[in-house]
């Protein structure tokens, strides 16, 4: 196959779509969406949040619903528009060419195996209270790291036969979970309510107001709220996808970002106000709403969390096996994934290799990692630059190809750049610890995609194509370096995050503008 004078309609398209069910409707999508996003996240976010803004996290919440809520509008245009399986994973490729559609890929690839990971990690730290062993010195155990992969085995399993079953038996499961995190709330504000503690442990932003942006990705805001695209990669399955795909979203979203919020003020005034002798960071809690209620003597509670805690993080992680098949599959249908993982099951109408692969890829992350925090910050700068890529596309069929949108959000010529920028803000917010690695592997990546398609493309047309996009990740990778989230701190807060927003609208119009070129060729 060549791509140095054929446009991206005139490329095989390999997979088998017509093998996918069109089975899920409104109910099924919002349960879909809710259920990816109540899991593990509301375990620990309102902890970590804590630990790194103190009650100020409260804004980051705010900020990251807001922030995702703009990303969100981008990725219904799409999917209500064009519905297709892993289609996060697709656009990029149909906009802008086999680069960006080979590193998104990849991107998403390493993003869904992670993230499946960390939901089996934060299972197992919870269950460390009834089978000891598995969580010791901060850290899951051989034996925790093992149990962690079984249950991500059962999961694939249940997942194996057909989205029928899966999207019935998730809608059970989130109609059960969202009552924990509720009576969770009531049961800790009417047993122990500290309002002084908004200024006991140092006052509203004891570390500065950049520590509640930096919190947005570092102490997992981003990731607890990211399961809202869920519906999205399982577009190709709505019944009706224009419908109902915007509406199973946005309330997804509206309401989980009202519950985090009052489950992180919960939090900061249920906390007993002697143990903030060491400010916001010295709180230490392995298992937070459950060590929590303990220390209230609220044994009845703790034992509902921690079995709400294998409960819920299952049930997201079950959604994630489902919707991330679909994303390997779709980074299969772009070539960068052997053909095999592009099949789809014509008996049961799921991606089964593509669901394996993940299985595999997730227990070789989950077992030399730490626990559930050494995962979610490099996973959600990896989500983010995933719906960075989303926005440009966005932008490009919106000047080359408007047929691939909905007409279903307005404003979509200041959406989608203000989408890549908040998206860039958030990733750059991400810190200079998890950025360091994850953006230099990246650029490596190009490397990888150079020996690989060197045959078979015009690797020089290509590149040009894809320069916007390598210029996008050398540059957040020097302000990351040289700004204040975690940075040398050269450019100082806000210049840093103004920095970022300029280069962000300038790459984005650089990447519309070589998007429309490939799409017109």
């Amino acid at each position: 196959m060549t791509a140095t004078t054929t446009g991206p309609e005139t490329r095989p398209q390999p997979g088998q779509d017509g093998n996918l069910r069109r089975e899920l409707g409104y109910w099924s999508l919002t349960g879909v969406a809710f259920g990816g996003i109540i899991g593990s996240g509301w375990l620990f976010g309102s902890f970590y949040g804590a630990q790194a803004a103190g009650p100020a996290a409260v804004i980051s919440w705010v900020i990251g619903g807001a922030a995702l809520t703009l990303v969100a509008l981008v990725l219904i245009e799409l999917g209500a528009g064009r519905p297709e399986a892993g289609g996060m994973v697709r656009w990029p490729l149909l906009a802008n060419g086999p680069l960006a559609g080979t590193l998104i890929g990849w991107t998403m690839l390493l993003a869904v195996a992670s993230t499946m990971a960390a939901q089996a990690s934060a299972i197992v730290q919870y269950a460390n209270r009834y089978l000891p062993g598995m969580y010791e010195g901060d850290a899951l155990t051989l034996r925790g790291r093992s149990a962690g992969a079984a249950l991500l085995l059962l999961l694939v399993v249940l997942n194996w036969f057909g989205v029928r079953l899966f999207a019935r038996l998730n809608l059970l499961v989130t109609t059960v979970k969202i009552l924990v995190p509720l009576l969770t709330i009531v049961a800790l504000l009417v047993s122990s309510f500290h309002p002084g503690n908004v200024s006991a442990g140092g006052g509203f932003a004891p570390y500065g107001w950049a520590a509640s942006l930096t919190a947005i990705a570092s102490a997992g805001i981003v990731y607890a709220i990211d399961g809202f695209a869920s519906p999205i990669e399982l577009s190709a399955e709505a019944k009706n996808p224009r419908r109902d795909i915007p509406r199973a979203i946005l309330t997804a979203i509206g309401l989980s970002v009202l519950l985090h919020v009052v489950l992180q003020l919960t939090f900061i005034f249920a906390v007993p106000t002697e143990s903030l002798g060491g400010g916001w960071r010295g709180l230490n809690f392995a298992s937070p709403f459950g060590e929590l209620a303990l220390l209230l003597n609220l044994s009845w509670l703790a034992a509902v969390v921690y079995a709400d805690a294998v409960f819920s993080p299952g049930g997201s992680t079950y959604v994630t096996v489902a919707a991330g098949s679909r994303e390997t599959y779709a980074v299969a249908k772009n070539e960068a994934l052997p053909r095999r993982f592009s099949v789809v099951s014509e008996r049961a109408g799921v991606p089964r290799n593509a669901m394996a692969l993940n299985f595999v890829l997730s227990v070789v992350i989950l077992l030399p990692s730490s626990g559930w925090r050494d995962l979610i910050s490099v996973v959600g700068a990896l989500a983010l630059l995933t719906y960075a890529l989303c926005s440009v596309a966005a932008g490009a069929f919106r000047e080359a190809a408007p047929e691939r949108l909905a007409g279903w959000v307005p404003g979509l010529g200041w959406i989608a750049p203000a989408g890549f920028v908040v998206a860039s803000e958030l990733v750059h917010w991400s810190a200079w610890e998890n950025l360091r690695i994850a953006l230099p592997e990246l650029l490596a990546a190009v490397l990888l995609f150079v020996v690989l398609r060197r045959r078979d493309l015009d690797l020089r047309a290509e590149l040009r194509t894809g320069a916007w996009l390598l210029g996008y990740f050398v540059w957040l990778l020097v302000l990351s370096g040289l700004g204040s989230f975690g940075g040398a701190n050269l450019i100082p807060a806000p210049w840093d995050t103004v920095a970022v927003a300029l280069c962000a609208l300038a790459t984005y119009r650089w990447g519309v503008r070589s998007g429309t070129a490939y799409l017109r060729r």
